[in-house]
């Protein structure tokens, strides 16, 4: 059974007149890393919106772990599945690394001391250490970027969606990224991502999801290109 799993799903906005995604059946497990591409316009958005319970599906079924997608509220899905925006800038919200790192198990009610060996593992993991006390809009954008996918991971999630990662690294920073995401990976967290980046797809993706004008014109998955 597909952790994420998408059932002839179809999907509409309300003010448009023509369906952004249509007739999509896939399967997203928890092993390796998934790449999502494709031009813009072609639902990638719509389609990672879908997987978060952002949006409903005009048509069809999402399910996560064998259950509708509809039967779980946002919280019970934001435990399972972490999303990392485009612009970290929109993700954050406290006033030090250290707050925003914390503030997902802060709320399941941790213990005090859990909650600081929670932060200084995380600041060690991602090289944050020197930033503990820093307003997280003043971080560089890699230093932002590394926020971002710290705090998600925090909430210990089992699936990580990520909107364009190496928007505004340098090869550098894409490589700290890559490697990092390789560990993840390897650490059972399964990973997809959306990325214009056809390097950075090449270098990472076990499987590579194409869509076109709102369909899955190729699955590397399945091998095929889809009609």
């Amino acid at each position: 059974m597909a952790f994420l799993e998408f059932n002839q799903v179809s999907f509409s906005y309300p003010q448009e007149g023509r369906f952004a995604l249509r007739d999509i059946q896939l399967g997203f497990s928890r092993d390796g890393i998934t790449a999502i591409t494709g031009a813009n316009g072609s639902g990638k958005t719509t389609l990672t919106k879908l997987m978060i319970g952002v949006l409903r599906s005009t048509r069809g079924t999402v399910c996560l772990e064998g259950r509708s997608l509809e039967e779980y509220s946002l919280g019970e899905i934001g435990r399972r599945i972490g999303y990392v925006f485009q612009n970290p800038d929109l993700q954050f919200f406290c006033s030090t690394v250290a707050e925003e790192i914390s503030f997902g198990f802060v709320n399941q009610g941790c213990r005090p001391e859990t909650v600081e060996e929670k932060i200084q593992y995380y600041l060690d993991y991602f090289e944050l250490g020197n930033y503990r006390h820093v307003f997280p809009l003043h971080l560089s954008h890699g230093e932002k970027r590394r926020l971002a996918i710290a705090s998600v991971l925090a909430t210990e999630p089992s699936f990580l969606i990520l909107d364009e990662p190496t928007t505004g690294l340098d090869a550098y920073r894409k490589r700290l990224l890559a490697d990092l995401l390789i560990k993840i990976a390897g650490a059972g967290t399964g990973i997809s991502l959306v990325s214009h980046d056809q390097a950075f797809v090449n270098r990472l993706a076990e499987r590579v999801i194409t869509l076109e004008k709102g369909r899955v014109v190729w699955d590397s998955g399945e091998g095929r290109k889809h009609g």
